[in-house]
C-alpha cells in the first residue's frame, strides 16, 4: 500500500514521517529519492524549489506497491497511491512556522494562501476522490498526527475524509 503524506510546506509532513520511521514504518523522502535517482529536471529559482520528473518518480514508487510505504512530500498526492493524506495547518499558525524557518515574506505568503484555499487538497481530490483524507496538525505533536495517519491506513478514520478541515473563518478574519 502506497500512502501519500502531503500538504503545503510547513504543515508537518516530515515531522510526522520521522515519527512513522521511528515506529519502524518504511518512509521515503521523495525529494531525496528524486535527487538520488537523477530525477531532478532543474530548479525553480522564483519558488526556491527543485523541479522533479514526477512520471519517472511515479514509475519507481509503483514498484513498491506490494509493501506499506509512506511517501513524504508535497508532490506525493500526484503519484499513483492507494491513499492520500493531506496534512493541514491553520494558515495563521503556518505563517508563524514558516517565518521561524527564515522564509522570505513572498514565499510565506504564497504557501499560506495555498493552505487557506485548499490547493493541495483540491489536487489530491482530482487524483484520488475516494481516497483523500485530511489531518489537522495545528497545535499538535507529531506523535498525535501519526496516530491519525495510522487510523486512516487501518480504515478507522471516516471522520477525516476530505472536507473535514475548513479555514473559511480564518480567511474571513483577515478582512
Amino acid at each position: 500500500m502506497l500512502v501519500a503524506i502531503t500538504g503545503t510546506p510547513g504543515v508537518g509532513k516530515s515531522s510526522a514521517c520521522r515519527t512513522l520511521a521511528e515506529r519502524g514504518h518504511r518512509v521515503l523522502d521523495l525529494n531525496r529519492e528524486a535527487e538520488e535517482r537523477g530525477l531532478v529536471l532543474g530548479r525553480d529559482d522564483a519558488r526556491e524549489a527543485i523541479i522533479i520528473d514526477t512520471d519517472k518518480l511515479n514509475e519507481f514508487v509503483k514498484s513498491l506497491q506490494d509493501e506499506l510505504v509512506f511517501l513524504d512530500g508535497h508532490l506525493s498526492h500526484l503519484l499513483d497511491v492507494d491513499v492520500s493524506i493531506v496534512l493541514r495547518c491553520n494558515p495563521n499558525v503556518l505563517r508563524q512556522r514558516l517565518a521561524s524557518l527564515g522564509w522570505n515574506e513572498r514565499k510565506i505568503g504564497e504557501n499560506v494562501e495555498a493552505e487557506a484555499i485548499d490547493v493541495i487538497l483540491v489536487e489530491s481530490l482530482e487524483s484520488h476522490p475516494e481516497d483523500t483524507f485530511e489531518v489537522d496538525t495545528t497545535e499538535r505533536e507529531p506523535e498525535s498526527v501519526t496516530e491519525d495517519i495510522l487510523s486512516v491506513v487501518d480504515g478507522k478514520a471516516s471522520d477525516m475524509r476530505a472536507g473535514s478541515v475548513d479555514w473559511s473563518e480564518v480567511i474571513l478574519s483577515w478582512y
